[in-house]
């Protein structure tokens, strides 16, 4: 609840200081009279609803959706009541680190394939699902397999998923903003001198527009992954507290030696115990980093 508050403060946030910088300029330039004489509405609370809506309904709507799509994506099977031995290993591991970290117990799933992966969701970390796959639970030890388990329980009691639409809200606002803009500022001017003004919204805004809001859409995405990458760091310290560090670095070691996973579909990618694996300049869009800085920031843990 607290994070859902802080979310919508933040955004609320975001179109105040627009609104100050707004009045600021407004008052020693007269901004709003020189863009009317350009033809730019000068009603800036239009453009700033417009960015906040059209920036935080589609991060709100993925986030409260984010379970029941992920199940359907996943195909995840719940475990309702343990079917074997293993399944009762796999609630029991995740009830004693709901218990450790204080949160209610998530919804427990496995996914069907080959690929060693897991995955926590959720809109609350009090209402997360946690799901890992067959292929890692075939694969890897025990003791790595609670470390992944403690990986993605320490997503959800770190609020990630809240935290991680918190920043896309943000962004998406910047972009839808400043994208119009650019757009009313570049139609305006090509429509300055003409007589008739009928177009001032049309085709060159729209052309513009969408040209601006890829461009700042690109850079935004950098923030984005970023910010996934430093988040992976933090949660797998979590999981080293819940299941021992040796554990989490030899989890993380086998991930290394088995088939390196693709990315998750989606927005899960961003929660997966790894992620594809890019080079180069590539890393910039990566939600994960490479397993070996991982490993060896764990392994400077003292």
């Amino acid at each position: 609840m607290k994070r859902t508050l802080l979310l919508m403060a933040t955004n609320f946030a975001v179109v105040a200081m627009l609104g100050i910088v707004w009045n600021v300029l407004d008052s020693m330039f007269g901004v709003s009279e020189a863009l009317r004489q350009m033809g730019m509405p000068a009603e800036f609370g239009y453009i700033a609803l417009m960015s906040l809506v059209m920036g935080f309904a589609g991060a709100f709507i993925s986030l409260w959706m984010s379970k029941s799509s992920a199940k359907r994506s996943m195909g995840v099977r719940i475990i309702e009541q343990p079917a074997n031995q293993q399944e009762r290993w796999l609630m029991n591991v995740v009830a004693r680190q709901a218990e450790r970290v204080g949160i209610d117990m998530p919804e427990v799933g496995i996914f069907d394939t080959t690929e060693v992966n897991a995955f926590a969701t959720g809109a609350r970390k009090n209402s997360a699902l946690v799901a890992v796959s067959t292929g890692l639970l075939n694969t890897m030890s025990a003791d790595e397999a609670e470390a992944v388990m403690g990986h993605e329980m320490a997503h959800v009691a770190n609020g990630d998923m809240v935290t991680q639409t918190l920043l896309q809200g943000v962004m998406n606002t910047f972009v839808f903003f400043f994208s119009r803009v650019i757009a009313t500022l570049v139609n305006s001017l090509m429509s300055r001198g003409e007589g008739n003004r009928s177009n001032s919204y049309g085709m060159v805004y729209y052309m513009v527009s969408m040209v601006a809001q890829m461009a700042l859409g690109f850079l935004a995405n950098l923030v984005v992954k970023w910010f996934s990458r430093y988040r992976e760091f933090k949660a797998d310290i979590g999981g080293a507290d819940l299941a021992g560090r040796q554990q989490m670095i030899d989890a993380l070691k086998a991930l290394q030696r088995g088939n390196r996973p693709h990315d998750l579909p989606g927005e899960l990618a961003a929660f997966g115990i790894a992620g594809g694996f890019k080079s180069g300049l590539n890393k910039l869009f990566s939600t994960h980093p490479p397993l070996e800085d991982r490993i060896a920031a764990l392994e400077k843990q003292r």
